[in-house]
């Protein structure tokens, strides 16, 4: 199944060539969770802070679905 992932802030250097902003198209076989997403893009699990799925926050064993629209987001330092 084909999805759709946006990552963001320091996360964005697990996303290759592509332009900020821009989904990456990622190959994943059916019922692949959400945590299986992560570790095909080589990210940390301790990196990973949220993730939605088209636009609703899921943990990380949600099982996603053909289309699905994904953006991850690392923890976030501020003061």
């Amino acid at each position: 199944m084909l999805i759709q992932v946006k990552l963001f802030a320091t996360l964005r250097r697990y996303a290759g060539d592509t332009s900020p902003g821009q989904p990456i198209p990622v190959e994943l076989p059916a019922g692949a969770t959400l945590q299986d997403l992560v570790e095909l893009l080589g990210i940390p699990l301790q990196e990973t802070k949220i993730a939605y799925v088209n636009a609703k926050a899921q943990e990380l064993d949600w099982v996603l679905q053909p289309g699905d629209e994904v953006g991850i987001f690392p923890p976030i330092g501020g003061g």
